[in-house]
């Protein structure tokens, strides 16, 4: 089935995949020791084992640069050749310059076009949407979809509901115009809802804090706040709607899916969605034992992975799908 017209704007390829995590890990009985938590109440509750926390001076943009090269090395191109980078993160190095200039200079890709895409876990899927759009407009041939979050830099130590959560990581996607009509994206959107923002966010000053959300406050400012049963509810209708969407609104089915690349978020919130869609667990890709909820680098870690692993190849019809902060959701329907 061809869904794009062969008279239209050009197709859309991903050249190469990359990905960086720290070498230094956290486990959950190291977590145990520091928080009044245990490995298997962790493992219960969200299917994380281990996460990479950067070292002290590792910032954002060394791990996105990172990612970055080693996606330039897998797509057969320079640095250089890039018209366009695009960098998803909630934890920029600073306000300005914006993460995604850092990580140009720091690839040796200047004067390549760049900004940075700040909706927490669904980063990665706004940067393919955006990235496709500039090249199917004409306004670029290859565009770097960087995706990279240090969380363990906004994370409250001692709130056992978000330490055990979070990873830090880097991911990339090379796009680039393709001769080829049928690749690229069939079906794009994203969503947000900034009345439950503050289910997940991160207060600078106490005015910051509603009343509402006073009984799930850390105490501590500058770091990450959650109301998980918020989250969650909030998390698994939509994660399952963005999919359903985009299934209609391109005729397909499940069955002409080879796989649901998703964001890592929790586990019990992942199998309550495929559960509800009806994808054997075969076509969902799970990572977030290994590396825990890695926000903006989850997705793009995970296509890295299959493609690595030949789990995919040209012609394949993947969905791209993530829910996170803001409240932000968004989905690509995409043909390789």
């Amino acid at each position: 089935m061809n869904l794009r017209k062969p008279d239209g704007p050009p197709g859309v390829a991903i050249l190469g995949t990359g990905m960086a995590v720290p070498s230094r890990t956290i486990t959950n009985a190291e977590l145990a020791q520091m928080v009044d938590t245990s490995d298997e109440w962790i493992t219960q509750r969200t299917g994380i084992k281990t996460r990479h926390i950067v070292d002290r001076g590792t910032k954002t943009s060394d791990l996105a640069a990172q990612a970055a090269q080693v996606a330039c090395e897998r797509a057969g191109i320079e640095p250089s050749d890039l018209d366009l980078l695009l960098c998803a993160t909630m934890t920029q190095d600073m306000v300005c310059p914006a993460t995604a200039c850092q990580v140009v200079a720091k690839i040796g890709a200047v004067p390549c076009g760049a900004f940075d895409i700040n909706i927490a876990c669904t980063g990665f899927v706004a940067g393919l949407n955006l990235g496709s759009n500039y090249i199917t407009a004409g306004h670029a041939r290859r565009v770097a979809v960087v995706a990279a979050d240090t969380l363990s830099s906004i994370v409250n130590w001692q709130d056992r509901r978000t330490c055990i959560l979070f990873g830090d990581a880097a991911s990339c996607a090379i796009l680039s115009a393709s001769d080829n009509p049928n690749q690229g994206s069939l079906y794009q959107h994203l969503g947000s809802n900034g009345d439950m923002g503050v289910a997940l966010y991160v207060p600078k000053e106490e005015s910051d804090i509603p009343d509402k959300e006073r009984e799930h406050y850390s105490g501590k400012l500058h770091t990450l706040q959650m109301n998980g049963k918020a989250v969650y509810k909030f998390a698994v209708p939509v994660l399952a709607q963005s999919v359903e969407k985009a299934l209609s609104a391109t005729g397909l089915t499940s069955a002409d899916i080879k796989m649901v690349v998703a964001h890592q978020s929790n586990i019990r919130m992942l199998e309550s969605s495929w559960k509800r869609l009806g994808f054997g667990r075969e076509k969902v890709h799970i990572n977030l034992d290994r590396y825990g909820n890695t926000s903006a680098a989850s997705v793009g870690i995970c296509l890295h992975e299959l493609v690595e692993a030949g789990q995919l190849v040209q012609g394949d019809r993947v969905i791209f799908v993530a829910q996170g902060g803001g409240l932000s959701w968004g989905a690509n329907l995409w043909q390789l």
